[in-house]
């Protein structure tokens, strides 16, 4: 979610101007695991990034999300991809929005096993998490009473976090799906509890990415937010999921789900202290 800082500007500048009143917490999605494992885009090391193949290697290896990535076709389809453009991750070009569902099915993703796959759509993602790993949704371009009606029709309403990137979103999830967890980042800008407790007031969250001053990992676990940091990076290795897992956080989001489950497993990490909520 590399692009997710510039989208966050937008929804950060603009909260006081939202005001929700105080309300109670969604659940999150249950883990049986205490420290939580969120495979970014799938496990892609080979299997193409938002791939259903990418999905099921995080199933096999065992992780509690597989993160993944929503827009919509010019038609109105939901399909899984990350960036704006097929340019990257096809062997096609243009945007998303600009072609239609049987443009893109005549597609192929980009693999490195030299294996066919297909671009996904959302509904075929569901299916194949349903009662076996959590989504946690990372919503670029959709329409909200689409996706949850989605997710409804798949019986997957109890196995989704939704990262939102705009405060449009915000509102439309909570309007719409009030008891759909919800994430996002924290302004930077907060460096106190009071700060923290007016935004968290103003737009309540259930789970962030985030931690805008080390200072503040009491008051957040204090309001019963969940914080799952992204380390997926170019060096990703231990020395960096340990100075995530100091920060004493819930889980994190990776591009190495197979090692990091193993340097857990090993390490007797698993079942960490910090569980998530129920």
């Amino acid at each position: 979610m590399n692009d997710k800082t510039s989208l966050l500007t937008l929804l950060f500048s603009c909260f006081v101007l939202i005001t929700f009143g105080q309300r109670t917490t969604a659940p999150l999605p249950k883990c049986k695991n205490g420290f939580i494992v969120i495979a970014h885009r799938g496990s892609h090391l080979i299997k193409p990034e938002n791939s259903i193949a990418s999905i099921e290697e995080a199933i096999d290896l065992g992780a509690d999300y597989v993160e993944i990535d929503l827009r919509t076709s010019r038609d109105g389809h939901l399909v899984l991809m990350h960036n704006e453009t097929v340019d990257h991750m096809t062997n096609g070009k243009g945007r998303i929005q600009d072609l239609s569902l049987g443009e893109l099915g005549k597609l192929t993703l980009n693999a490195k096993d030299g294996h066919t796959y297909k671009l996904p759509l959302f509904k075929e993602a569901l299916n194949a998490c349903k009662n076996r790993i959590n989504i946690y949704l990372d919503f670029k371009e959709a329409d909200v009473p689409q996706a949850y009606a989605e997710i409804k029709a798949a019986g997957m309403e109890k196995q989704v976090l939704v990262y939102i990137n705009t405060t449009a979103q915000y509102k439309s999830w909570r309007a719409i799906v009030p008891e759909m967890p919800l994430m996002s980042g924290l302004p930077k800008e907060i460096k106190t509890k009071e700060e923290l407790d007016s935004f968290l007031d103003k737009m309540p969250l259930e789970a962030t990415d985030c931690i805008p001053d080390p200072r503040l990992m009491t008051a957040i676990r204090e309001k019963g937010l969940c914080v799952y940091l992204d380390v997926q990076m170019v060096d990703e290795n231990p020395v960096k999921w340990k100075i995530a897992m100091d920060k004493e956080v819930q889980g994190v989001q990776t591009d190495h789900p197979e090692a990091l489950i193993r340097y857990l497993q090993t390490n007797h990490l698993r079942n960490g202290l910090n569980a998530a909520r129920p």
